[in-house]
């Protein structure tokens, strides 16, 4: 069984600006099924959705990310 890698913080960002995935789905412009897959990291945005996504929260991109390095 492969281990699941988090790669995205979406989830996380979405609870800090108390957002949920239906708000964002509709912000977005996506599906709730769609943003759920992002959220739990069972898919990955595009660059050019994270960037759209970064704009919508009003956050830095990087944001969005779990870091590699410390």
């Amino acid at each position: 069984m492969t281990e699941k890698l988090e790669i995205n913080r979406i989830k996380v960002v979405l609870f800090e600006k108390k957002m949920t995935n239906k708000e964002f789905a509709r912000l977005m412009n996506k599906t709730e099924a769609t943003i759920s897959r992002i959220c739990n990291n069972e898919q990955q945005p595009s660059l050019v959705s994270l960037r759209e996504m970064a704009l919508a929260l009003d956050v830095d991109i990087s944001e969005l990310l779990y870091r590699t390095k410390e």
